[in-house]
């Protein structure tokens, strides 16, 4: 772990405070970062931070959660609370913590820490795994501080770097929309006020303010796709489309809207062909329309969307069982689809129900 003060200087940061609120008000910098976090509630109608509703920030110590950190405690100051989850990953994690602990004593506003412990079975992702984990303990640890708010630091950049990624891998419009700028988990509003913002604005109000953050070592691990994405494709695609960080956001919005049309048709259709899917229904959709009803049934049921080779073959099979002899049995995801008489059933295996028990709501 490196400690990063952007002017390079060893001075304690001030608290915030009116003083400190002023200067953020002063820089053009923190002033747009100010407009992007107020905006956030009011896009989203939820009421701004007061005493009796207060804002937890997934605090990481790094350059853009401390940001966010710094600007939401100079705009609400003793309505703010930060969480840390404490992956256990690596080496420096205890070191993350401490700074993460100092901070917050300096500035005077609550730091709730949160160990995971992160079952990664055979096949599993560990990064997939560590995400599930993050959001669970945050919404705990939201829910203990009575937060109803919690942000997340993603910025422009980020969100580019996901549409990329979704790109690659052959994403329809839900996995090309990237991250939502809010979702709920469990009874807990999460929201990134930040998606709008390039990281370059982040840094910049770090260096005006001096305020000091870590740099966590596996950003540089090439090991994980995105690291290898942030390190070559996107400097290679910035310097050919100087503009591509904003037109990749904006395509995600449009895509965004585009997957939000799509549920919406699926929910039409299926309060006409029942849930679960009756088989007949189902034959008298186009096969597109098909495969987007029981993607989103699917969906709902797993949490994650079939790939495009499970919804394919599950069309096949249900344009094919026309008979009552006719069986329907394809994997998806930790269980199976299977005909029941005259519909479809998902029958999860017994360590997907206990999964889905423990990751419900993590999206």
């Amino acid at each position: 772990m490196h400690a990063c003060r952007a002017t390079g200087d060893s001075r304690t940061p001030k608290p915030s405070g009116r003083a400190e609120f002023l200067s953020l008000l002063g820089s053009p910098v923190t002033s747009e970062i100010c407009s992007a976090l107020r905006r956030w509630f009011a896009q989203h109608r939820v009421q701004e931070p007061s005493a009796g509703s207060r804002l937890a920030i997934a605090y990481s110590g790094g350059l853009d959660s401390t940001v966010l950190l710094q600007v939401a405690q100079a705009l609400w100051p003793g309505a703010v609370v930060a969480i840390h989850v404490n992956h256990g990953l690596q080496a420096a994690a205890p070191a993350f913590e401490q700074h993460c602990a100092e901070v917050c004593r300096t500035l005077g506003l609550p730091l709730v820490v949160m160990p995971a412990c992160i079952d990664v079975r055979p096949g599993d992702s560990l990064e997939e795994q560590a995400r599930i984990a993050r959001y669970a303990l945050l919404e705990a640890g939201a829910s203990g501080q009575s937060c109803d708010v919690v942000w997340l630091a993603q910025h422009a950049n980020d969100q580019a770097e996901t549409v990329m990624l979704a790109l690659s891998r052959g994403a329809g419009v839900a996995g090309l929309a990237g991250m939502a700028a809010s979702f709920n988990v469990g009874k807990v509003r999460f929201g990134r006020p930040l998606l709008g913002m390039p990281q370059s604005v982040l840094r910049s109000a770090a260096m005006r303010h001096q305020w000091t953050f870590v740099d966590d070592p596996t950003n540089a691990d090439v090991r994980f796709a995105r690291n290898r994405f942030r390190q070559d494709v996107m400097p290679a695609l910035i310097a050919a489309a100087p503009g591509a960080v904003a037109a990749l956001s904006r395509s995600a919005r449009h895509c965004g809207q585009a997957s939000e049309l799509l549920v919406d048709l699926a929910g039409i259709d299926m309060a006409q062909i029942g849930q679960p899917p009756a088989l007949a229904g189902l034959r008298k959709l186009t096969p597109a329309r098909q495969a987007n009803v029981l993607r989103v049934w699917l969906h709902g049921l797993t949490g994650r969307a079939p790939s495009t080779a499970q919804l394919d073959e599950l069309v096949k099979q249900v344009a094919a069982a026309r008979t009552r002899g006719q069986r329907i049995d394809i994997k998806v995801g930790s269980g199976r689809v299977v005909r029941e008489k005259s519909c479809l059933q998902y029958v999860p295996s017994e360590a997907a129900r206990l999964s889905l028990s423990v990751k419900s709501g993590s999206e």
